[in-house]
């Protein structure tokens, strides 16, 4: 049950992420503009650390759809190497053939 409630939780992440990212961006661009005053700069670099934690785009991680594992990640398959060892046991992956492992 853990393994989905982490699952609904990155995906919260990444809808926080896309909702911020504009407003972000323009924190970042005022932060980083060296022509504009110190104190300008201040205030906006305030306004970044304001933003919620998790609208960062830095705390997003890989995890697998099924599982909800962090590790051994396939992105083209969005799933964990586990997973896909055991949807290619149980021939549901086309064209994938159990090696002996």
């Amino acid at each position: 049950m853990a393994k989905k409630s982490m699952i609904e939780r990155e995906k919260k992440r990444e809808a926080m992420v896309k909702k911020y990212a504009a407003k972000r961006a323009a924190l970042k661009e005022i932060v980083s503009d060296e022509s504009k005053p110190m104190e300008e700069r201040f205030r906006a670099s305030l306004k970044l650390a304001k933003l919620p934690r998790n609208s960062s785009p830095v705390r997003l991680h890989n995890r697998c759809q099924l599982t909800g594992r962090p590790h051994a990640y396939y992105r083209k398959l969005k799933i964990s190497r586990i997973a896909l060892r055991d949807l290619g046991s149980s021939g549901q992956i086309p064209g994938m053939v159990k090696s002996s492992w």
